[in-house]
């Protein structure tokens, strides 16, 4: 057997298992409150603004937080989500045929940055840096479906060196994970997004990617057809799109797209 036959029967495996997961997660939802599955890269900002939607009087929320195409595989498979939250466009427009279009709405904004472990500090000049021989192992999202490898792999390729360093990455299952093998000192680099640099305790930043230079990096939402409850989960996206919960995002170093659009004359 092959090292990239085990491989993917392991990510076969993850799948599945959470597949399974999200099945359970929305058995014990029952008809109360609200099931929302949303990019790992939410999670911290997501749980902040769960507590404070419920402490005014809002109904549970319940995060189901994974990467967005794992998620978008659930929805496909029948998992009964309220509400969805992308890192893309893209695994949106998958599951277009499973979620209330006229709801659909891009909420945030993002940008890509490099980071590397806090005991191997360095300061990039560019994203050609990461051509240098003491780069061996970069870490990033998937780059054929999780959003942040996506997003890293077109901005490579658009400066030119995806294909010099191909071999050098290391794909993981979420931008999570990308960070946590930065942490951890097991890759020399990773590809994030801003925010997730913001909560790392045992990483240093190496170079942000310019947004004219970067991908345009868009978060959107939609109501998922056949949720439990569907109508909870309107409430919560029109939460989202106001003053309190764009404050909590702006603190977590999102743009709130909304926010910019109420703003325009």
């Amino acid at each position: 057997m092959t090292h990239y036959t085990r491989r993917s029967q392991r990510v076969g495996f993850t799948v599945v298992f959470l597949i399974v997961l999200a099945f359970f997660q929305v058995a014990c939802h029952g008809s109360t409150g609200i099931l929302v599955s949303a990019a790992s890269s939410l999670t911290n900002v997501l749980t902040k603004i769960a507590t404070a939607y419920e402490q005014q009087g809002g109904e549970h929320v319940t995060l189901n937080l994974a990467g967005s195409h794992t998620l978008a595989q659930q929805i496909r498979a029948g998992a009964r989500v309220d509400l969805f939250i992308s890192a893309d466009e893209s695994q949106l427009d998958v599951i277009a045929d499973a979620i209330e279009l006229s709801t659909r709405v891009d909420l945030l904004s993002n940008q890509l940055v490099l980071i590397v472990p806090d005991d191997r500090s360095r300061i990039f000049q560019s994203a050609h840096d990461l051509l240098d021989s003491s780069i061996r192992r970069i870490a990033l999202g998937d780059p054929r479906a999780v959003p942040v490898g996506v997003y890293a792999r077109n901005y490579l390729e658009k400066v030119g060196i995806w294909a010099d360093i191909a071999k050098k990455v290391v794909p993981t299952g979420n931008v999570r994970l990308a960070l946590a093998a930065v942490e951890n000192g097991t890759v020399d680099v990773a590809i994030v997004y801003r925010t997730d640099l913001l909560i790392a305790r045992r990483a240093l930043i190496a170079f942000v990617v310019p947004p004219n230079d970067g991908p345009q990096i868009v978060y959107p939402a939609a109501i998922v057809r056949g949720g439990r409850n569907t109508n909870g989960g309107r409430q919560f996206l029109a939460y989202l799109q106001g003053e309190e919960a764009t404050k909590y995002f702006q603190q977590a170093g999102f743009v709130p797209l909304q926010a910019m659009e109420r703003k325009l004359p």
